[in-house]
């Protein structure tokens, strides 16, 4: 449509610049033979018709006009095309040229419409004569005819050219979009809008470099305390960052605040990569209750462990009575429980914390199943777990402990040995001091890369095994301020300490 309005626009451009061309050249003319001192010396013969008819018909034909006529004031030809019309009064306008005014006109005469300009011809300050030249409206169209081949050439070759770039724009356009329609993209964009607003799981969709988020939802932002605007992969926590590219599926992350489920996908369109999908789920209360139920797991096992155990004595004590060895029956089940009511005892005594007991507790038996020694220092003093809450104070001794006896296993002859104390802070004039746990292994230890990595998400030193243990102290222990280090000489061991403030 553009390139027909173009082109009709250009031929009424050519048709007026050909008007304009026409009236400067037929006023050019008129005043060039009114100019002419032949003319003036003609126009004084008894016979001015004889000598201009020949020279103005010669001009005519030089100048490419369609006539050129020399009249007297009065109308009277003196010259024409048609020589039949000469002596026959001029038709059209000519009192502005007997004022001695030169103008144009468009005006219908003996050869048509046509365009012409009359101007005087001046004798010693007289007007002895008019010139009117004109060229003819057929003549003009002819000229604006010629032009035609050349314009329509060019609107065809625009029309080709915007045939051509509207196919390739629309087929780029196609393959951006996957062929959707302008209504199924607003349609798209609306419910993609609402969705990504109203999820109530983290979102974010990577393009195909993998380091700028296309996409980032608003649970996404609140989950990984990212700010409005852009962003990047290098804005993500730092676990993430170091995530694989490929496909990942139930991967637990650690944040300062938070643990994270995450998974990912990668988007592929026609055996292309186009993206990368990442959906994140707070898992943070659900992790809590997991790490009680699995504190409280572990002490049913111990529990059950015990009374395996217990049955195992009672069955001997029993055959012993049967056997008459009354004696030694008494003296076996005497020292077993006060060995065991001892333990138990020196737990309690020391740990103030029920909840921190019996985990202690449930520890050392769940160590003795796997031939590793669990004991609790005798410089173990812990009246209350100020600044942990209870749940708190299991998730990090647990996990510590955990690990170690993880580590201890694969040692002979597997020790795990742990201390709970509360320390004075050096120098402090306002009773401050920290609560300090220790907990040191038979096991080889970490290096200090090792236990760098191991402050991130899920890292294990063992190869099946993809817990977040060390992740979970680590972010704990920054919560309250504290601090944790690892050593590994003279013993494998790891100490946390968090700062409290004693009550009054």
């Amino acid at each position: 449509m553009m390139v027909v309005i173009a082109a009709v626009l250009a031929v009424l451009d050519a048709r007026r610049d050909s008007d304009v061309i026409t009236t400067r050249e037929v006023t050019d003319v008129a005043v060039t033979v009114a100019d002419s001192p032949f003319t003036i010396e003609a126009v004084r013969a008894p016979d001015p018709a004889a000598l201009l008819q020949p020279v103005s018909e010669e001009i005519r034909r030089e100048t490419g006009m369609d006539f050129i006529v020399i009249m007297a004031p009065d109308r009277t030809r003196y010259t024409h095309t048609n020589p039949a019309m000469i002596g026959l009064p001029f038709s059209g306008n000519i009192d502005r040229a007997l004022a001695g005014e030169t103008f144009t006109e468009t005006y219908t005469g003996s050869l048509g419409p046509s365009i012409r300009a009359v101007t005087p011809v001046y004798d010693d300050g007289r007007i002895v004569a008019l010139v009117a030249v004109g060229v003819t409206r057929a003549k003009i169209g002819d000229q604006v005819a010629t032009q035609f081949p050349v314009i329509l050439g060019v609107a065809g070759a625009g029309l080709l050219i915007a045939a051509m770039g509207s196919f390739l724009l629309s087929r780029r356009l196609r393959r951006q979009t996957h062929g959707l329609a302008p209504d199924e993209l607003r349609v798209m964009y609306e419910h993609h809008d609402a969705v990504l607003h109203s999820v109530r799981e983290g979102l974010m969709v990577f393009g195909p470099s993998g380091e700028n988020a296309e996409v980032v939802n608003d649970e996404a932002r609140r989950l990984l305390d990212l700010p409005a605007g852009a962003v990047r992969r290098s804005d993500l926590p730092l676990s993430l960052q170091r995530m694989s590219s490929g496909t990942v599926r139930d991967e637990m992350h650690v944040t300062t605040d938070r643990i994270l489920l995450v998974n990912q996908d990668t988007v592929e369109w026609e055996g292309r990569q186009i993206g990368t999908v990442m959906t994140i789920r707070d898992h943070t209360e659900l992790q809590a209750v997991m790490g009680e139920l699995d504190s409280v797991r572990s002490f049913a096992e111990s529990l059950q462990a015990q009374a395996h155990e217990s049955a195992n004595r009672l069955h001997t004590v029993v055959t012993m009575v049967e056997l008459g060895r009354h004696q030694e029956a008494v003296e076996f089940a005497t020292s077993e429980l006060q060995m065991s009511q001892a333990l138990i005892d020196r737990l309690f005594a020391a740990v103030g914390a029920p909840a921190l007991a019996a985990l202690l507790l449930g520890k050392v038996n769940q160590a003795a199943e796997r031939g590793i020694e669990l004991t609790i220092t005798d410089d173990t003093a812990l009246g209350s777990v100020d600044p942990l809450s209870p749940h708190e104070t299991v998730t990090l001794v647990g996990n510590l402990v955990d690990n170690a006896i993880d580590a201890a296993a694969d040692s002979p002859s597997g020790w795990v040995e742990v201390t709970l104390r509360h320390q004075d802070v050096d120098g402090a004039a306002d009773g401050a001091s920290m609560l300090v746990v220790r907990v040191a292994d038979s096991g080889p230890g970490m290096s200090a890369e090792m236990f760098a990595r191991a402050s991130q998400r899920g890292y294990s030193t063992k190869a099946a095994h993809h817990g977040l243990g060390l992740a979970l102290v680590h972010r704990l222990v920054a919560r309250h301020g504290g601090t944790i280090r690892t050593q590994r000489d003279p013993e494998s061991a790891v100490t946390v300490t968090i700062p409290r403030k004693e009550a009054g």
